[in-house]
Order: C-alpha cells, then sequence, then structure tokens
C-alpha cells in the first residue's frame, strides 16, 4: 500500500515536489524510511539472472538466493539490472516487459519509488536488434572525440527510449599490458588519448538524459601478468599521473553522474574496500558527488576472494565505508547481512543515509520522485535500435578507425579488377568485428536460436562486392592446432596477383575467446596456428596485404616484414567489414593512428611508449622493446608535408601561463586526406623521472589535394605538470620541448621553451585541455 493514496497528496508531500532541489526532496524523503527500505535502495535485482548457474560470468550463481520477485521488491527496489541485455528480446516487448516491471515495484512499496535501471553500453545498447558500434579501442584509433560524442548521444537515445536510467560506459582503463584480455575495452594507453575520447563519451550520454557510469575506478588495467583481477603493483606516481587522469577529465569534462569501482587491489588493499580512493581522491578532492555503484558481485569477493572480510556483513561494511552506495548486480551482502550488521552496532546506520542521500538525489534528477512519473516509455511500439542513422555514424567511425601501418611499393589502394586470394580465419567471420560486450558475443551466442539480430557482413562479403576475382581459404580457425588448411590456403595466395590475409581475434568471456574480460595472453603471438599460416602465405612470394582483426596488438616481428602492406582494425563493428573492404580497395583514405603501440617482440612486453629513459632501448640490457609500430602511427594514400614551426611570442612560459605553438600542413598527393597532428610534451630534466614524451594535443585536419591549414595549439602550463618529489602535483620551471609529431617516435619539429616562475602547484581545478585553431591558408599565402 502507498504512502499517498492520490495525486494531490503525493504533490503535497515534500520528497515528491519538484519544486525543490533532489537534495531537499532526499533529506525529506530518507527520516520516513526503515532500515530495510532504506538499504532496498543500495540494491539491484538481475532480472534475468540463472540461478542454475547459466549466467554470462563465473561466481553468480553464488550471489543468488533463491527469493521470489515478489519478496525482492516489497520494501522498494534501488536498480534493475540489465532487463534488455540478459535474453534476446524484441524492443517494444522488451519496453512493455520493463514498463511492467516498474508497474509492480511501484505498488509493492510502501513509497513508490521505480528502481533505476542500467545496461551496458559499451559498443551500444548491448540489447537484441541494435546497432553494434566499433569497440574503444577503435574509438582511441579514430582520435575523432566529437564523432565519439555523436555515437553516444545515438546510443544514450535509444536507452532511454526503452526507459534505461543509466549505461554502464565508458571504460576509462589505460593499457599497462597488451595481454590483458579486456585491453579491447580499453581506448589506449596514454591518459590524454583516453580522457579527451572518454569525456566526449561520457558528453554524449549525459546530454540524452543518461547517466555515465565511469569504469573501472582505478587500477584495474594495471595488473600484474595481464592477468584479469591480479594484484595491481604501482607506485602513487603510476597512479596519479596516468591511470586517475581520465577519470578526473571525463567528470570535468564530460558530467559524468556515475562511477564504478574496478576489482583491483593496489599495493595490497582492495579498491572496493580504500576509502582514500572512492571518498579520499573521488569525493574530498575532486567534488564528486554522483553515486559509486560496485562492480558486480565486488562487494562479496571482499570476503571469497581478496579475504579481507570474515562474512558478508563485513564486507558491506567495508564497502559502504569506503564510499560504494550501490551493490550490483543482485541484492546480496546489501541486503539481510547488512540490515543484521547495522542492528548489531558493528555499521553505522549514518553510513547508510550518506550512500541512500547519492541514490535518491540521482533518482530525484531523473525524475523518479515525481508524482506524475509514468514507467511507458514514449512510442515504445516504434522502438527501432538500428536505423540507418545509427549504422551511418558506426560506418563512419570503423572507417576513421582503421590503421593503415605499411604499404610497401604503393600496393594499396588494391584495384578490383586484380586476381584476390583472400585468406585467414576470420576472413569470413562476422563476429571477428564485434568486441566481447557486444550483445551478438556477450549473450546472442547462448541464445543462437534467436539470430544475431543485426546485419554484419564479413570481410569476406564485403570484398567479393568489389573485388569479382576473389577466392578464399579459412587455412585455420582462431584457436586450436589444425594445420591440415595451410598448403591450400597457401596455394590459393600463390595462384593469385594479391593475397589479403586476414588474422586476428574472437572475443569472448572468461575464456571462451582470445580476446576480451577473462581471456587474458600468455605472449603476444597470434592466437593458435594463425602465425605458421602468416610464415606459409608470406613464403609464397605472393604480395600479401595482411590484415589484423584484433582486441589487443600483436607482435609483428621480422617473420611479418615480407608483408607488403598491414592494416589493422580493433573490431570495427558491425559495419568493420564494409570498411575494411572500403580502406583496402581506395574507395577510402585511411586515418586510423595507433592508440596503442605494436610491439615486434612477444615475449618482451610489458611495456608502453609511455616510459621515462630507461624504459626504452638500451645499452644495459639485451631486451629491445621498440615496438614494430609506435603510438600514433598511421598512414595515408596522400601525403602531408609539415613546415613552419614555431612558437606564437616569447619562448618563456609562464607556470602560471601559456603557451601558442603552430605548424602548417599541406596536402601534397593526389587525393583529399586527413592527417592526425600530434603534439607532445618532452621535459628532459625534472625532479622524477619523465617520460621521454607524452601527448598533450591532438587534432585531426582535412585537407584537399594542394590544401594548406595552420594548426595552432595553446598550452596551457597546467598540461605539464606531473606529481612531484613530495607527492603534489607541480608545475616546475625549466627547460621543456612541444613538439609536432605524426607519432610519438616520428617527431616532425620540436619547439623549445623555457618554463619560468617559481614552482607551482595545480590541483583538480586546473586546466585539462590545450585549445586548438585550424586556419585554412591559400598555397600563396602558405608560402610567403
Amino acid at each position: 500500500m502507498h504512502l499517498e493514496t492520490d495525486l494531490s497528496a503525493r504533490e503535497a508531500t515534500p520528497w515528491r515536489d519538484p519544486q525543490r532541489t533532489p537534495a531537499e526532496r532526499a533529506d525529506a524523503l530518507i527520516p520516513l524510511m526503515t532500515l530495510e527500505e532504506k538499504v532496498a535502495q543500495l540494491v539491484g535485482v538481475w532480472v534475468g539472472a540463472d540461478a542454475s548457474g547459466g549466467g554470462v560470468a563465473p561466481h553468480q550463481a553464488d550471489m543468488l538466493d533463491g527469493r521470489p520477485w515478489e519478496t525482492l521488491i516489497e520494501h522498494g527496489l534501488g536498480q534493475l539490472t540489465r532487463p534488455f541485455g540478459t535474453a534476446p528480446v524484441d524492443p517494444a516487448a522488451g519496453a512493455r516487459s520493463l514498463a511492467e516491471a516498474q508497474k509492480q515495484i511501484v505498488a509493492a512499496s510502501r513509497f513508490g519509488i521505480p528502481a533505476q535501471v542500467h545496461e551496458e553500453c559499451l559498443t551500444g545498447f548491448a540489447t537484441w536488434r541494435a546497432t553494434v558500434y566499433p569497440a574503444p579501442l577503435s574509438w582511441g584509433a579514430s582520435f575523432d572525440p566529437e564523432l565519439v560524442e555523436e555515437m553516444a548521444g545515438r546510443i544514450g537515445r535509444s536507452l532511454r527510449a526503452a526507459g534505461v536510467h543509466q549505461g554502464l560506459a565508458p571504460v576509462l582503463d589505460v593499457t599497462r599490458d597488451y595481454r590483458w584480455g579486456r585491453t579491447e575495452e580499453t581506448i589506449g594507453e596514454d591518459p590524454y588519448l583516453v580522457g579527451s575520447v572518454g569525456a566526449a563519451y561520457v558528453r554524449g550520454l549525459e546530454r540524452a538524459g543518461v547517466v555515465a557510469t565511469l569504469k573501472h575506478f582505478v587500477g584495474y588495467s594495471a595488473s600484474r601478468g595481464g592477468r584479469n583481477l591480479a594484484p595491481a603493483p604501482m607506485g602513487p606516481r603510476e597512479l596519479a599521473d596516468v591511470l586517475l587522469p581520465p577519470f578526473e577529465m571525463a567528470l570535468r569534462l564530460g558530467g559524468a553522474r556515475s562511477v564504478m569501482h574496478s576489482y583491483a587491489e593496489i599495493d595490497g588493499v582492495p579498491v572496493a574496500a580504500d576509502e582514500s580512493l572512492l571518498t579520499g581522491v573521488l569525493r574530498d578532492a575532486w567534488g564528486f558527488s554522483g553515486t559509486v555503484v560496485a562492480d558486480y558481485f565486488a562487494v562479496r569477493f571482499l570476503q571469497t576472494l581478496h579475504g579481507v572480510a570474515a562474512h558478508p556483513g563485513e564486507a558491506a561494511g567495508l564497502a559502504l565505508r569506503a564510499g560504494i552506495d550501490v551493490e550490483l548486480p543482485n541484492v546480496d551482502a546489501y541486503g539481510a547481512p547488512l540490515v543484521e550488521a547495522v542492528r548489531s552496532g558493528a555499521v553505522d546506520e549514518a553510513l547508510v543515509d550518506r550512500a541512500l542521500r547519492r541514490v535518491l538525489i540521482q533518482k530525484a534528477e531523473l525524475g523518479l520522485l515525481d508524482a506524475d512519473w509514468q514507467p511507458v516509455p514514449d512510442a515504445a511500439a516504434e522502438l527501432h535500435f538500428d536505423d540507418p542513422e545509427n549504422q551511418s555514424v558506426a560506418l563512419r567511425l570503423a572507417r576513421e578507425s582503421i590503421v593503415l601501418l605499411r604499404n610497401t611499393d604503393h600496393i594499396l589502394p588494391l584495384a578490383t579488377d586484380r586476381r584476390v586470394a583472400l585468406v585467414g580465419p576470420v576472413a569470413d567471420d562476422p563476429m571477428a568485428m564485434l568486441g566481447c560486450y557486444s550483445f551478438p558475443l556477450h549473450v546472442g551466442v547462448q541464445h543462437p536460436e534467436h539470430g544475431i539480430g543485426v546485419e554484419i557482413p564479413s570481410l569476406r562479403e564485403a570484398l567479393g562486392r568489389l573485388c569479382p576475382q576473389l577466392t578464399y581459404q579459412p587455412g585455420c580457425t582462431v584457436t586450436g592446432g589444425d594445420t591440415s588448411g595451410i598448403a591450400a590456403a597457401a596455394a590459393a595466395a600463390a595462384d593469385a596477383d594479391v593475397c589479403v590475409l586476414a588474422v586476428g581475434d574472437r572475443a569472448g568471456l572468461f575464456g571462451r575467446g582470445t580476446s576480451g574480460e577473462g581471456c587474458d595472453a600468455a605472449d603476444l603471438s597470434l592466437p593458435g596456428v594463425q602465425p605458421e599460416l602468416v610464415r606459409a602465405v608470406l613464403a609464397t612470394g605472393t604480395p600479401v596485404v595482411l590484415v589484423l582483426l584484433t582486441g589487443r596488438p600483436y607482435a609483428l616481428g621480422p617473420e611479418t616484414d615480407a608483408a607488403a602492406a598491414v592494416v589493422q582494425a580493433f573490431f570495427p563493428g558491425q559495419l568493420g567489414g564494409q570498411a575494411l573492404a572500403e580502406v583496402i580497395t581506395g574507395a577510402v583514405n585511411p586515418s586510423g593512428r595507433l592508440p596503442v603501440s605494436v610491439p615486434r617482440d612477444a615475449g618482451g612486453m610489458p611495456t608502453t611508449y609511455l616510459s621515462p629513459p630507461l624504459g626504452h632501448r638500451t645499452q644495459v640490457s639485451s631486451v629491445d622493446p621498440t615496438p614494430a609500430f609506435p603510438f600514433g602511427h598511421g598512414l595515408s594514400y596522400t601525403t602531408f608535408e609539415w613546415t613552419n614551426a614555431a612558437v606564437a611570442g616569447s619562448a618563456d612560459w609562464a607556470t602560471d601561463g601559456e603557451a601558442s605553438v603552430y605548424i602548417d600542413i599541406r596536402n601534397t598527393g593526389p587525393r583529399a586526406g586527413t592527417e592526425v597532428v600530434q603534439l607532445y610534451l618532452h621535459d628532459p630534466v625534472a625532479q622524477t623521472t619523465r617520460p621521454v614524451v607524452r601527448l598533450v594535443g591532438f587534432t585531426r585536419v582535412d585537407l584537399a589535394p594542394g590544401e594548406t591549414a595552420r594548426v595552432t595549439f595553446t598550452v596551457p602550463a597546467d598540461l605539464a605538470s606531473f606529481t612531484g618529489l613530495h607527492g603534489r602535483r607541480i608545475v616546475e620551471p625549466g627547460e621543456v620541448q612541444l613538439r609536432f609529431g605524426r607519432s610519438s617516435r616520428d617527431i616532425v619539429a620540436a619547439v623549445p621553451l623555457r618554463l619560468v616562475g617559481g614552482e607551482r602547484e595545480v590541483g583538480h581545478d586546473r586546466r585539462l585541455q590545450p585549445e586548438v585553431q585550424i586556419d585554412r591558408r591559400s598555397t600563396r599565402e602558405a608560402n610567403a
């Protein structure tokens, strides 16, 4: 029975009054609630979870207690977990089902508060018949935050139309070890790139009215050995200067309203129990006022996996005290164990109230406390999540993300009248285009009777439309040891004018793939017998275009040097096959740049470009970590000339000021193209060791043949800040360089500058990005 009996009574209740602030409404409601009603708002229920153990993650069945739905919602409910993303459901039917569930939740509890609904949305709304966009490494490869924002806006509008309030994305973990299975979910290995692109995704989702959830705060990607959930050994500077900045950027520049903590333990302390991170950094230092939600089952993991709690009630107390407001995906430690811990005095009820206040404020912001809230989405019967507009954005992003790594003797673009042998285990596999959190791979593979739900052309299908003289041989499978098909593949290559050899990954979960959550790699060799296939095809002497469809960079050592061209795609989404075919044949001029380095040695890792001098090649180690292709690398079918790099004004750069540097970019080739101008900071002498270079700015520049543009970066000195000897972020005076580069290794010009003034401490209010200006100029003006 409801507390109010009619609409007028609800409007007269302060916590129902939309004229009051969300905080005032929450403060009015909390004193009216029983302890059971309070904790009910701090949990989720996975309505599609399978108690028999057939869910998507290990340990899931351990968390379900078999209570009926009516019992779970009798005191209210904080969140509904993935009602669309658990099994294939028609969009309109799913929306009606969700609306019915919300009606039941409202009717069952005393206050009639609907649940906040969340879904996965990393590569699109994770539901059946929804567009599957490129994976986050492809976002990074595009170096195009504006397009990523547009994509996220479309995802957000789909979520809201279906009645979903919160999306569990983006992933802001900075790649530290490519062997980690979730590398495919990261945006790249540079914190500035990750933060810039990630903040753009957040803006798109939030502007559509959906709560963006930053994942995984923090340290998850730095696990020892690249193993999922393994301990993360790192010092405070790596944490502060590499792993935390993307989250800070996404909060300040994107406006994210939720954060999901990571499974990691850093220096022996699980993040789920780390008050210094979840409260000290996130709230006290950064001023975050939204909700912190638990990664799935992570509160109980404090007991079962980390061993820092003896029982669920103690785990709940640790998590609540650290700053976790909502337990997901199901009610567990924050249910009866938490109630008992509060009643026994082991956990202060004030901690429950603190978390509850944050939850209710967010629900008020979403309209879930309004008296006139309605559960039925607008035009639910007309829902279409894979419309032409969504597909257009997916295709544009896929095109921009494909990276041309090598193009010896200009073998590409490929003439469509040539005899082409298409070889490789991913060449005719639509699923090779998708990341592990795409609905077809995350959920759909468990329901083959429903079909994929969207059209996903394979590379064979897309390239075959453009190259009529195309033959195909798989050669081998992605995994396994069967080499019986390699001879036929090599023979097909030998009989062709050119061979397109497509190798790579199969995304999956927990060992059911070669990339994805729980699919870590022992080294960076291509999976299975694919290296043997590559060697056999290259040995034929036929020119080979090596295409990599992967979720991580794999080693491209001397054995692949014979490939005439190398093309890298990072799970480019449902239209990735079309985009690849267009790039290979020249219908699209490639403009992608590497968001991660491509190693030369499969075992000489982990390392990224973001290393101090001793992290690079030295005379005191026999291991050379120099990559085959560096961060930021990518080629075009046209050529660009970079000239006239200089500082605008004085070379003295105040530690509290800004410096403007510019360079002219001219398209000297025969066709229109896009250059990605990258700006790196080089700090040769500092009080702590610094990366040789680190990215502090970038922009895409579209140029017609013969066209010139002057690109100016106005860089705040704040971007030269780092964590100093005493643990404070500082801008230090001294000699530095701002370097213009085609990549982190291909530096075109270095502009020497001198930071002047006293050492300056900076905080959360520092400037996080440069200003970029592009002035297009005629050839005559450029030569003047």
